[in-house]
């Protein structure tokens, strides 16, 4: 998949570096060419969009962030069913596999 510069830019700008710095997220940028890095992201931000952004208006900016960071909070980190997580959302999947690695610890 081509991509457009402009698009590149959003994930190595000096803001995005600082909010992964602070989130402590590591970022990964591989080869040029390769998708592996990139795929998990867009996908990510395509659901978010189809499922939410493109569903709602905002008046501003401040309001589209707050709202999308509420939705993914509220939403698709809490309740929303992943495929990759065994049908669960991504909370309850991290809950069972903490416990099922904490019990094999044990």
């Amino acid at each position: 998949m081509l991509q457009r510069p402009i698009e590149l830019a959003q994930y190595c700008s000096a803001d995005f570096a600082r909010a992964c710095a602070r989130w402590k997220v590591r970022q990964s940028m591989g080869r040029v060419g390769s998708c592996f890095d990139n795929a998990v992201a867009e996908a990510t931000f395509s659901t978010i969009k189809v499922e939410y952004v493109h569903r709602h208006q905002f008046r501003t900016r401040t309001e589209a962030r707050l709202k999308i960071a509420t939705w993914i909070t509220d939403f698709y980190n809490r309740r929303r069913r992943h495929s990759v997580c065994d049908g669960r959302s991504p909370i309850d999947y991290e809950r069972s596999t903490t416990h099922v690695l904490e019990n094999q610890a044990a």
